[in-house]
């Protein structure tokens, strides 16, 4: 097995952190912290080098919030000086992590996303007339750290670069377990979760042979010949995620009829159909009176307003919903909505 030379000199170089400041600020150049970093940029980027070098730079500093979408979740938002390290760092790593993962794995990949995963699962389902979806139980919260920092040791061999990875994992922790958990809205933390299930995807493409195989975070499907193929395959893997991953596979798993539909990543997925969930539908509504409700305040002008329409257009577009989209528009019309607010 070969691993990467990817090594801390190559994470703390000075134009690596430069190009890991512009992607880290990308969308949020007005933020104060933001600011302060830009506007002191050059020791900014020198301190921070120093300290990659010396193996003391700090991590796991966070801002923790709520959010519902559509079930709570607990966010740590990294400060500002933290996303710079996890972009740099990710510039190397992550290409190294990439290659390890089958081709129909598609969260967190450049060329990838939820789009081409629904297509892919429409692919599949005009092929194979049964279908296994199954997802993992907090999923995040329940990543073993020992086991991730000896998946990393088998594809990353720089012993300061795996330190410092081995120092953002022990960072955060689940509130129950010390040694395991990976905070959701780190950069890292999704890189590294697409990545641990990497071998459970190679178990079930090359050692239980499924016809078809996607995989979005840990929310993944499989396809087979009839019902007790796919179930077969849902034994193996439950065993896998166990005694392997420590992970575990929710009760009941979903196992239905290419022909009856599937849902996955917002979408109803039928053979030669495409259509929206209802969690996609509530989404559109949600930021449709965002944007409103911010123009009627008068925190943005009109073709801000315009751009904040087309962005919640965007997550409706590729599914068969014209007829829904005009009607909502009809229901409640843009002057009428802004008058009620």
């Amino acid at each position: 097995m070969k691993r990467s030379a990817v090594s801390l000199e190559d994470i703390a170089d000075w134009h690596n952190l430069a190009a890991a400041f512009h992607r880290a600020a990308l969308g949020k150049r007005d933020r104060s912290e933001v600011q302060r970093f830009a506007a002191d940029l050059d020791n900014q980027l020198a301190s921070l080098r120093a300290d990659i070098l010396a193996g003391t730079v700090p991590v796991g500093r966070s801002r923790r919030f709520r959010i519902h979408d559509p079930k709570p979740r607990i966010i740590h938002a990294p400060c500002f000086q933290e996303r710079v390290l996890h972009h740099a760092i990710m510039a190397h790593v992550s290409p190294v992590l990439d290659r390890a993962l089958v081709e129909d794995t598609y969260a967190c990949r450049i060329g990838k996303g939820a789009l081409a995963a629904v297509q892919r699962a429409q692919h599949h389902a005009c092929r194979w007339p049964w279908w296994c979806k199954v997802d993992i139980r907090a999923y995040f919260a329940s990543v073993d750290h020992a086991m991730l920092k000896g998946l990393l040791a088998r594809k990353l061999k720089d012993p300061g670069l795996l330190t410092l990875l081995g120092r953002i994992i022990d960072a955060h922790s689940d509130a129950e377990d010390l040694a395991r958990g990976l905070p959701i809205g780190a950069l890292t933390s999704q890189q590294f979760a697409n990545f641990y299930l990497g071998g459970l995807d190679r178990l079930l493409l090359e050692q239980c042979r499924v016809r078809g195989l996607v995989r979005y975070m840990d929310d993944l499907v499989w396809w087979g010949e009839s019902r007790a193929e796919v179930h077969a395959v849902l034994d193996a893997a439950r065993t896998f995620c166990a005694d392997r991953l420590h992970l575990e596979i929710k009760t009941p798993a979903l196992i239905g009829r290419s022909a009856g539909g599937l849902m996955l990543c917002g979408y109803r997925i039928l053979a030669g159909r495409l259509l929206l969930s209802r969690r996609r539908k509530r989404r559109y509504s949600a930021r449709r009176r965002h944007w409103e409700q911010l123009y009627a305040m008068g925190l943005i002008d009109g073709q801000t307003l315009q751009a904040g329409y087309s962005a919640a257009l965007g997550i409706t577009l590729p599914a068969e919903a014209a007829g829904w989209r005009r009607e909502q528009l009809q229901r409640v019309p843009i002057a009428d909505a802004i008058a009620a607010l």
